[in-house]
């Protein structure tokens, strides 16, 4: 049994003035508002038991948009990130829903081109530990860049002035029920926030972070280039995933 957790919070300033008058998640990524892709991502992948974390500011636009979930064939469960303190300080919010199952997480920007079913399937035979995707791109110095061996992640530098190779970490990452136990042993970064690097560092130091590689195109539509770009991605494909 798994559980599928999508953090949709963030202030989307790098997006401004569109998110100034709605969250980030609720923009439209070809012809749907972007966050579905992410819900569809996790039905497709047979999680149907699904936890959406926002602000208390979006919160009410979010449900009006997803509502129970049933148009999608799944279950959603709602909780509030009162404050920005970054990606591991919102999953950490999960903890109660997700009990002593497995964990799916998808950062609600993320627009993958392809099913990220083949990795759910992989993880869900792995005894412990953590898995994460990885992606190759052109410029590894503005991304959390992976070390990597034939197996697992050795090592996650973020924005590394000179990395060890050109794989980034993409927003989706799976867990063991460690991962909450992990998220309260790290200390925040300089930016105030519980950053989810860290959180994934403590699994590859134990030798437990294992990955797979992106099929076909991804982009976080986080900036207005990427923004394009997950448009185009989507419209290509009548919002559809490729299985």
């Amino acid at each position: 049994m798994k559980k599928g957790v999508i953090l949709a919070g963030g202030k989307g300033t790098r997006l401004l003035p569109l998110t100034g008058v709605t969250n980030k998640h609720l923009l439209p990524v070809g012809k749907e508002p972007m966050i579905w892709h992410s819900i569809r991502q996790l039905v497709i992948s047979g999680i149907t038991d699904i936890l959406i974390v926002t602000s208390c500011e979006h919160m009410g636009d979010i449900v009006n948009s997803l509502g129970s979930g049933q148009q999608f064939g799944c279950q959603l469960t709602y909780r509030v990130q009162d404050e920005a303190k970054g990606i591991a300080h919102a999953l950490l919010l999960a903890k109660n829903f997700v009990g002593k199952e497995k964990i799916i997480v998808l950062l609600a920007d993320n627009i993958f081109e392809y099913s990220i079913s083949e990795h759910v399937d992989r993880f869900t035979n792995q005894e412990e530990g953590g898995y994460v995707l990885v992606k190759e791109v052109n410029e590894p110095s503005r991304y959390g860049i992976a070390a990597l061996d034939e197996k697992q992640i050795i090592l996650i530098e973020e924005k590394p002035n000179f990395p060890k190779s050109n794989y980034a970490i993409v927003g989706c990452y799976m867990y063991d029920t460690q991962v909450f136990n992990i998220i309260k042993s790290i200390k925040p970064s300089t930016r105030g926030e519980f950053e989810i690097t860290d959180v994934n560092n403590v699994y590859a130091r134990n030798g437990q972070l294992k990955y797979g590689f992106v099929r076909g195109k991804w982009t976080d539509a986080g900036t207005f280039h990427s923004l394009l770009e997950a448009n185009s991605l989507l419209l290509s494909v009548d919002n559809k995933i490729v299985s």
